[in-house]
């Protein structure tokens, strides 16, 4: 199998296949859901810190042309802090002057149909992202390409259902979300085929995007996905959140070692 078909198929994985599965988690009955959901958030986490700090991080670190490790932990502190950026000026377009859900006003069915049409255009946009990174860890090595797409899948799940909730909240019925988000999902291969052409023989610049690809897997987990663990306190939570964390960490890892 080409690389380029190795990249396809495994960017299909990363976003179409992550959102046929959140579609199937749908029908599982609501109690149940919102039983499972918290436990995929806190093996997403694993999945997402394994890959930043187990094998993105090493082989960006270990990359052709990187003459100096601080070029690298500069690459990834800055990205955590465009990707705050990038969140914070997503929250500000969602809640200009002060009329939006958070802020309590009026014209919540218009605001609702807002929310789902923005869920999507930012869902592409992340899912466009996460295909050029996808397409820089297969440049750089197979296996690392099968890890970083398993754990874009792992956390894409989880947040799908969530993007799935917001447009049917929007007034989306079942059929059209699911169509909408798989329309939304194949950015994902858009964005593999120009990071495959446009970072073929810039294998200097690949390790660069490979920490970017780190530092928005840790933002993720550490920003958007942690802080919903703290709101179930009791230890007995603790201890399975600490357990599923442990099993996406251990996961990326096996898979990572025994691919090499």
């Amino acid at each position: 199998m080409t690389l380029l078909v190795w990249i396809i198929v495994f960017s299909l994985i990363g976003g179409a296949l992550s959102v046929t599965a959140a579609g199937l988690f749908l029908l599982i009955p609501e109690q149940q859901r919102t039983r499972l959901l918290p436990h995929a958030v806190s093996f997403a986490i694993g999945a997402l810190l394994g890959a930043a700090f187990l094998a993105l991080l090493p082989h960006a670190i270990e990359g052709e042309g990187v003459t100096d490790v601080h070029h690298i932990t500069m690459t990834v502190l800055f990205g955590i802090l465009g990707f705050f950026l990038l969140e914070k000026m997503v929250l500000w377009r969602h809640c200009h002057s002060g009329h939006c859900e958070a802020h309590g006003i009026e014209h919540a069915h218009d605001r609702h149909a807002a929310a789902g049409h923005l869920i999507l255009i930012g869902d592409g946009i992340h899912n466009f992202v996460d295909g050029v990174l996808i397409a820089a860890a297969f440049l750089t090595d197979i296996h690392l390409g099968v890890v970083t797409a398993l754990a874009v899948a792992a956390h894409e799940i989880p947040q799908e259902v969530g993007d799935f909730a917001i447009l049917l909240h929007s007034g989306f019925s079942r059929a059209r979300a699911l169509a909408f988000n798989l329309l939304s999902s194949l950015t994902t291969v858009a964005g593999a085929l120009l990071g495959y052409f446009s970072l073929s023989g810039m294998e200097h610049v690949v390790p660069f995007i490979l920490a970017i690809a780190a530092a928005s897997f840790i933002y993720i987990a550490v920003a958007d996905l942690i802080p919903g663990l703290h709101r179930r306190l009791h230890i007995e939570a603790t201890a399975q959140q600490l357990a599923l964390i442990g099993a996406g960490v251990a996961v990326i890892f096996i898979a990572h070692s025994t691919l090499h």
